[in-house]
């Protein structure tokens, strides 16, 4: 059975190009129930923990300092199949490849700078999710 929460970060490019509002309306059209949220600012040590999966990928330290670079919003996200229907919601992560109407395709600039982060799994929803939220920050 698929998860009923995800997680996502609006990135610092479409936070600093005014787009969060836009993306959270977005969101909550899709039927998607927000239960934790908070803008932050990660910290190398903090993006380099969070993205370790992609350590020895070529693009680790791009994606740290890219990161870094700016405030994100953080969020926890409720609705039945939440990562599938999330994942759908945001589009490819090539913004060119993205279906027309999806985040990605509205806000994104490029594949790096591609708006939104969304949970790949439902193992990593509750993962990244209790990496910026403790439970009693979730409602």
């Amino acid at each position: 059975m698929a998860g009923k929460i995800t997680f996502t970060m609006i990135k610092p490019d479409a936070v600093k190009a005014g787009h969060t509002g836009a993306i959270l309306a977005m969101i909550n059209k899709a039927g998607f129930r927000i239960v934790a949220m908070k803008k932050t600012q990660l910290t190398k040590e903090k993006a380099g923990e969070f993205y370790k999966v992609h350590k020895k990928r070529p693009f680790y330290g791009e994606l740290v300092d890219f990161m870094t670079s700016g405030p994100i919003i953080a969020a926890v996200l409720e609705k039945e199949n939440a990562v599938e229907d999330y994942r759908t919601l945001i589009g490819s992560t090539n913004p060119k490849e993205a279906a027309k109407g999806t985040i990605r395709n509205k806000y994104a600039k490029s594949i790096g700078e591609n708006a939104v982060h969304g949970a790949d799994s439902d193992r990593n929803a509750k993962k990244e999710a209790s990496f910026h939220f403790s439970a009693i920050e979730m409602f």
